[in-house]
């Protein structure tokens, strides 16, 4: 039975970090949840789950800059049509703009850290846990990075 008090949005970009993402399906059955990922050649399909897609970004494009303001307004388009009330996210790039503005709108933000790091922080990383209400490390090496990141095991 889905809880429907909460809606959550889980947000990530595409490839490995969606595939930690969806790890956490059992809790995205659970609430009322959306995701939220990059436009790729291959579309999700989690049944009962709806999604949303951003622009791909990578940071060592020229375009990357565009496709950040880009993705900003697709992130307040879809933060005003869901409303969640948190946002869990493994990160990385393109969903930047959706967890700020998670903040701004005083709503819950959660980060994961990826679980390819083991023994350095990923720029990501960094910002988000200024800005993270609860953030968890995969690994414990990485609280040394992260003092107040909670460490409960990989996702995996």
């Amino acid at each position: 039975m889905k809880n429907k008090a909460k809606k959550i949005c889980f947000a990530s970009s595409s490839g490995g970090h969606l595939e930690e993402l969806l790890m956490l399906r059992p809790l995205m059955e659970r609430y009322n949840s959306f995701i939220v990922t990059e436009k790729t050649a291959y579309e999700i399909a989690v049944p009962g789950i709806r999604c949303y897609y951003l622009q791909q970004v990578n940071r060592r494009e020229r375009a990357c800059m565009r496709r950040l303001i880009v993705n900003a307004f697709l992130s307040l388009r879809i933060f005003m049509i869901e409303r969640p009330d948190v946002v869990i996210s493994t990160g990385v790039l393109a969903t930047i703009p959706l967890c700020l503005l998670c903040r701004i709108f005083g709503k819950k933000l959660v980060y994961i850290e990826s679980f390819a790091n083991v023994r350095t922080p990923s720029q990501t990383g960094r910002l988000m846990y200024r800005f993270a209400h609860r953030f968890y490390v995969q690994w414990p090496e990485m609280q040394e990075y992260y003092p107040r990141a909670v460490y409960r095991g990989g996702v995996y």
